[in-house]
């Protein structure tokens, strides 16, 4: 069977590093409330629907977001987790998880190890948390601060260890030793091993020779494509052509035809399916927008990745699925009062239509 496991993002609570950085009572709702069409056509803001404007404290939340992606066929959230040289943020609604055993969902974790900056709004050389690398005793800490999660029964597994995503992979100094090393703790625990997956848009970087399990595809977003002055729906390719005050824009239908999952691929290879983005809440022109999607295009996408996953020679069938909730950048199956549970139903569906043709 293939498994689906959507990417889960805890910023929907107040912190006191967002307090200092943004101003008291910050949290992802604050840039997806305020957010404003930015040319003709544009969906903006994003208003959720089923679930509300929620607070990620509040159990019951927690709660009917498992039950709302069980119901659609999804086996797991994929928390983004933050652990910068021994300092953990936004820690609190999957601490609770654990703690509470509620919901009793599976999950896994993603080390989303990137410095925070000011980039997406306008201020690049802007550090507000720098992710550090300080040696074995740090990566001591933090593999003992995983591990109750690693020996939760609700961990997601492949082959029996517990999967765990790194999301810059290519930054982990001498990572095969460092991989070996918590693979090393990993037994002392009493646990198999681990599944280690990096997360990589580079298709031609090897995985397995820097040390891990698999590699997760993530799909890249356009750089290079920015809005017509004349027109903002009118692409100048091969150059940049900037109009002040507008995001770069991208049709989701062409920019999908250039992220279809490869046919041949080596080692272990989980796709990623992106079906909206718009960080235009949170970036304003220095965002980018995918326009246009809809469910139908997104199933497109979603059953060639899971072919490829099903004509492949990999192990474990697991496609990830960005994301579910990250309304900030347009990036949420949550509903919305626009979708509703549009793209969710897209998922159930095809996963049927799967598990129909095997058999």
């Amino acid at each position: 069977s293939i498994r689906t496991f959507a990417f889960y993002l805890p910023q929907f609570h107040p912190i006191p590093e967002n307090d200092a950085w943004w101003g008291k009572g910050f949290t992802e709702w604050t840039n997806t409330a305020k957010a404003k069409p930015m040319f003709r056509g544009h969906y903006q803001p994003h208003v959720p629907a089923d679930l509300g404007f929620y607070d990620l404290r509040v159990p019951e939340t927690r709660m009917a977001q498992a039950e709302l992606a069980r119901a659609h066929g999804i086996e797991g959230f994929c928390y983004y987790h933050y652990w910068f040289g021994g300092q953990r943020i936004l820690e609190r609604p999957f601490q609770e998880v654990l703690d509470s055993r509620q919901p009793d969902f599976p999950f896994c974790l993603c080390w989303a190890n990137q410095s925070w900056s000011g980039i997406w709004h306008g201020a690049p050389n802007r550090i507000l948390i720098e992710q550090t690398y300080p040696g074995p005793a740090d990566h001591q800490a933090h593999f003992d601060a995983l591990l109750p999660a690693f020996l939760d029964p609700r961990h997601a597994r492949a082959e029996g260890k517990p999967i765990f995503l790194i999301y810059l992979p290519e930054d982990i100094p001498d990572s095969r030793r460092t991989l070996d090393f918590w693979r090393n703790m990993a037994a002392k625990a009493g646990l198999p091993g681990l599944h280690l997956v990096a997360v990589s848009g580079d298709a031609n970087w090897n995985a397995a020779e820097a040390g891990y399990d698999a590699k997760m595809y993530r799909p890249l977003l356009p750089k290079r494509e920015w809005v017509s002055p004349r027109n903002p729906l009118k692409w100048a390719r091969n150059k940049i052509e900037t109009r002040r005050g507008l995001p770069m824009i991208h049709r989701y239908e062409e920019w999908i035809e250039t992220q279809m999952p490869p046919e041949e691929w080596q080692g272990e290879f989980y796709p990623c399916v992106t079906h909206a983005w718009d960080n235009t809440p949170r970036s304003g022109s220095n965002g980018i927008v995918l326009r246009d999607s809809t469910p139908e295009l997104f199933r497109r996408f979603l059953r060639a990745s899971f072919g490829r996953i099903r004509r492949g020679p990999m192990r474990n069938k697991i496609v990830f699925l960005k994301s579910w909730n990250e309304w900030a950048e347009g990036n949420h199956l949550e509903p919305d009062l626009k979708s509703g549970h549009a793209y969710l139903r897209v998922i159930r569906e095809e996963l049927d239509l799967q598990r129909a043709e095997a058999g």
